[in-house]
């Protein structure tokens, strides 16, 4: 099982990731995205759909047209955890 992120660990990993939100009521991490189009969003999230798979770890995610909205949070350890912070990690990487 994989344990939740401490206090201090929760902040010091989210001060490595500017770009997302932490979501106190889900103890999770919110990003949101915009593209030119649906194709660019479409693209990004079967870009994202194979890190994930590889991974064992898959987003909470939805798209409207150019957008896409992510939320990581590990179910199993009940919040916040390094998977989600790796995934975030690998995310960023794709843009």
């Amino acid at each position: 099982m994989v344990a939740r992120l401490t206090d201090g660990l929760r902040a010091e990993s989210l001060a490595a990731l500017p770009d997302w939100q932490w979501d106190p009521a889900r103890d999770a991490i919110t990003r949101h995205f915009a593209f030119k189009d649906f194709n660019q969003a479409f693209g990004f999230m079967a870009r994202v759909a194979l890190l994930a798979e590889k991974a064992d770890h898959h987003p909470e995610w939805s798209n409207v047209w150019n957008k896409v909205d992510i939320l990581l949070t590990t179910h199993d350890a009940g919040g916040l955890s390094t998977r989600d912070i790796q995934m975030a990690q690998a995310i960023d990487a794709l843009l």
